[in-house]
C-alpha cells in the first residue's frame, strides 16, 4: 500500500492538532538512548526490515506502559504497522491519535468521524475498510458492531493491553458491566493508558464504588475542560451522596491544590473564586478537604480579608463554610 492512507484520510484531524500544539511536542524525545529520536525521524526514515519494526513497536509500547505519552507517537505507529502490513493496526493506531487528542479536547468528535469517513472513500485494502468500520461503530458507541468488527481483526492475547484490545474490552463492558473478567482485564492495563482520559472515563462509567470515583478523578485531572470531565463530576457526586448536578461544582483534590497554589504564587485570593460553588455544596469528602486547605491560608492578610469580605456578601453554607475559614 502507498501514499500512507491514513494520514491522508485525516490530514483536517491533522492540521487542527498541529495547530493545537502537536508540532512542539513531536519534537520532545521519545525514545531515549535508542534508535528512535523523535516521531517526525520515524516518518521520514523507514526501519529497513521487519524485525527492526517489531523491535520498534515493542518500544513504543514500553513508553506507554510507564505512563509516558508523546503527541504523535502513534501517528508513528500507525506508519511502522503499515510498512509492516498490518493495516488494521495502522488504522486502530490512528485512531488512538485522535482519541488521545479528543479526550484533551484538541479536536471535536466530528474531527474523528470524518477522518474514518474519508478512509471509507478510499476504497483501499479490505482490512482498512472492515478496521474503519469498526471503529466508527465504536466511536458513535454501537457496541455490537463494534466489538464483531475488532473480534475478526483482532487477536487481544497477542499484546493483552493494545490499544485494540482495549477497544474490545470497552465494548465487552458497555455490554455487560458485571464481566468480571473483562473487568480484571480492563484494570491490569491501566499502566498504558494512564495518560489517556477515556481509558478513565470508560473505566469509571462501568465500575462502581470507589473505583469508579477513583477513575472518575483522574479522567478529570488529564484533562478538566475535556469532553468526559462533567459526566465524571456528576459520577463524584453520585458517589458522595449528592446530586448530579452539583457534580459541576465538584473540584478533585489534585485541581483544589493546583488553585490554591495558583493563587498563592500570583499573590491573587481572587483565583480562589472557582472554589466558591465547591464550598456550597452539602457535606462531602471534597468541600471538607478545600476548606481544610483553605483554613492555611489565613495566617495571609490578603487571603484572611478576602475570605472575611466573601462570607458577608454569601449567604447559608456558604457564608457560614468561610466564616469557618476566616476563624482559621
Amino acid at each position: 500500500m502507498k501514499n500512507h492512507f491514513y494520514f491522508l484520510a485525516f490530514v483536517p484531524f491533522m492540521l487542527a492538532f498541529s495547530a493545537c500544539g502537536g508540532e512542539k511536542s513531536r519534537k520532545e524525545p521519545l525514545i531515549s538512548g535508542g534508535m528512535v529520536t523523535n516521531a517526525a525521524s520515524l516518518q521520514t526514515e523507514a526501519p529497513v526490515d521487519m524485525e527492526t519494526l517489531l523491535r520498534t513497536l515493542d518500544e513504543l509500547a514500553e513508553i506507554e506502559r510507564t505512563g509516558s505519552w508523546i503527541q504523535g507517537m502513534a501517528l508513528t505507529e500507525s506508519g511502522i504497522r503499515e510498512k509492516a502490513g498490518d493495516y488494521a493496526g495502522a488504522v486502530a493506531a490512528a485512531y488512538k491519535e485522535m482519541a488521545f487528542a479528543y479526550g484533551r479536547g484538541l479536536i471535536l468528535k466530528n474531527d474523528i468521524e470524518l477522518g474514518l469517513l474519508n478512509l471509507l472513500e478510499m476504497k483501499s485494502e479490505e482490512s482498512v475498510i472492515s478496521a474503519a468500520n469498526a471503529v466508527l461503530a465504536f466511536v458513535r458507541e454501537q457496541w455490537a458492531a463494534a466489538s464483531s468488527g475488532f473480534e475478526k481483526l483482532f487477536n487481544q492475547y497477542d499484546e493483552p493491553d493494545s490499544f485494540a484490545s482495549w477497544m474490545i474490552l470497552v465494548c465487552a463492558l458497555e455490554k455487560n458491566n458485571e464481566d468480571r473478567k473483562a473487568s480484571a482485564a480492563y484494570k491490569a492495563i491501566r499502566a498504558r493508558y494512564a495518560q489517556f482520559p477515556e481509558y478513565w472515563y470508560r473505566g469509571a462509567k462501568v465500575f462502581s464504588g470507589a473505583v469508579s470515583a477513583e477513575y472518575a478523578e483522574n479522567c478529570i485531572n488529564l484533562s478538566a475542560q475535556g469532553p468526559f470531565a462533567d459526566e465524571c463530576r456528576k459520577i463524584i457526586a453520585a458517589y458522595t451522596g449528592l446530586k448530579a448536578e452539583d457534580g459541576l461544582s465538584i473540584k478533585t483534590k489534585t485541581e483544589i491544590e493546583t488553585i490554591i497554589s495558583e493563587s498563592v504564587n500570583a499573590g491573587n485570593p481572587r483565583l480562589l473564586d472557582p472554589l466558591l460553588p465547591l464550598l456550597s455544596l452539602p457535606d462531602n469528602p471534597y468541600t471538607v478537604y478545600a476548606a481544610g486547605a483553605l483554613r492555611t491560608l489565613t495566617s495571609v492578610p490578603k487571603f484572611r480579608e478576602y475570605f472575611n469580605a466573601q462570607a458577608s456578601a454569601s449567604s447559608g453554607r456558604l457564608s457560614e463554610r468561610l466564616s469557618y475559614i476566616y476563624r482559621g
